[in-house]
């Protein structure tokens, strides 16, 4: 495996930190082979964008999945063949770091909720809670005095419903995101015969706790699916039961946002890749597969779409990774128990106007860096993130 080999070449490192840099060496490496990426490692290699014409009407879209995917099913030479789409597609248009550290809590909502405030949040997973800190909705809107319908998210429904506002005095009070929870939604609109013909489409969690808690929250819900969507409950139904995953739907639901509202921030996480815990790895395969094809599916729409075409930035990153076959304490791609470097060192990729095509950067930065980043880009001010702005991108 390259990433060993890699280890191996460099004194056989064993600190978190130095086994990370190896992670970020091995994919640079991949890409300036695959695609030919140029690589900045220095700050210094980058002039700021801010000097180049960017749109005054600028949008963001962040897309995450849960759970990530190691490099043996990606980067690696056994891996490239399932994601076709970011190699051919997306890296050569977008700017790549390749060394995204995670140090909080690895769970789906609690790190999600931490790369959407900019804090490593450390509530239970599986609580009926929202942030503790202001998330990147509020700070948008507040700060630029934006409405209720320009900032949206699209999740999974385990917990997410209270991802889009936090507890944060001054902040959470009627000032977040737009929550809409697809399998929420589809549960609601089919009867009980139908929620079990297409339970595919609707189990909720993949590592479900022994007790999880009823959650209830703001999200839409199904009578506001109409007026928000421009769609019948039954026609939301019948293309439902078209499709053959969640995260399938979560893009439909995502796609009807961007032409009925066009909100300036949109917010997707995708979560079919976690069926990992389920110990399938052919349907883990596939998930890699289906995320790798709906994320180049969601950059074409906003190509296509009148009110994103040519002034929206696309984020794409992992919110963590999984555990390493030689973990004895982990269980491989089944999980990302053990906290090891191979589950807190992930990637991102950003693409859009003004921002470098088919560049890597190789240096070490946090996911917390992200809400910073967001609002260097959109003009607000993330006064309690901790991360820092990712220079090159701006």
């Amino acid at each position: 495996m390259a990433i060993r080999r890699r280890v191996l070449l460099t004194g056989n490192p064993q600190t978190p930190r130095e086994i990370a840099e190896a992670i970020s060496w091995s994919r640079r490496d991949f890409l300036r082979l695959a695609t030919g990426a140029s690589v900045g490692s220095a700050l210094l290699s980058f002039a700021p964008l801010k000097a180049l014409a960017l749109p005054r009407s600028r949008k963001v879209v962040v897309v995450t999945f849960g759970g990530g995917a190691r490099d043996e099913e990606t980067f690696m030479p056994d891996g490239q063949e399932n994601i076709p789409h970011l190699l051919t597609e997306l890296i050569p248009q977008s700017t790549f770091f390749t060394q995204v550290v995670n140090r909080g809590i690895l769970g789906h909502y609690v790190a999600t909720a931490s790369l959407a405030t900019g804090v490593y949040e450390t509530f239970n997973n599986f609580a009926e809670v929202p942030p503790d800190h202001p998330t990147v909705f509020e700070y948008y809107r507040k700060d630029l005095n934006r409405p209720a319908t320009d900032a949206w998210v699209v999740a999974p429904s385990n917990g997410f419903n209270r991802i889009g506002e936090s507890d944060a005095r001054s902040y959470g009070n009627g000032l977040g995101a737009g929550v809409i929870l697809p399998k929420r939604l589809l549960s609601a609109a089919l009867s009980s015969g139908g929620r079990v013909q297409y339970a595919h489409l609707l189990r909720d969690n993949y590592e479900t706790p022994l007790y999880t808690p009823e959650v209830k929250g703001s999200e839409i819900d199904l009578r506001q699916l109409s007026g928000i969507l421009k769609m019948s409950v039954d026609d939301f139904t019948a293309h439902a039961r078209t499709l053959s995953s969640p995260d399938e739907l979560s893009v439909y639901v995502a796609r009807q946002l961007m032409r009925q509202l066009a909100p300036s921030l949109l917010w997707i996480t995708l979560h079919d890749m976690d069926v990992a815990h389920a110990g399938a790895y052919s349907l883990y395969i596939e998930a890699i597969q289906r995320t790798d094809r709906l994320c180049a599916e969601i950059w074409k729409t906003l190509q296509s779409e009148p009110e994103y075409a040519g002034k929206t930035t696309m984020f794409v990153l992992p919110d963590f990774g999984r555990d390493s076959d030689n973990d004895s304490g982990g269980n491989g791609f089944q999980h990302h128990r053990t906290g090891d470097p191979l589950s807190r060192t992930t990637w991102m990729m950003v693409m859009g106007p003004g921002i470098r095509e088919n560049a890597v950067v190789g240096r070490r930065v946090q996911s917390l860096d992200l809400v910073p980043t967001l609002g260097s880009l959109l003009g607000f001010s993330p006064q309690r993130a901790e991360g820092k702005p990712l220079t090159e991108v701006l």
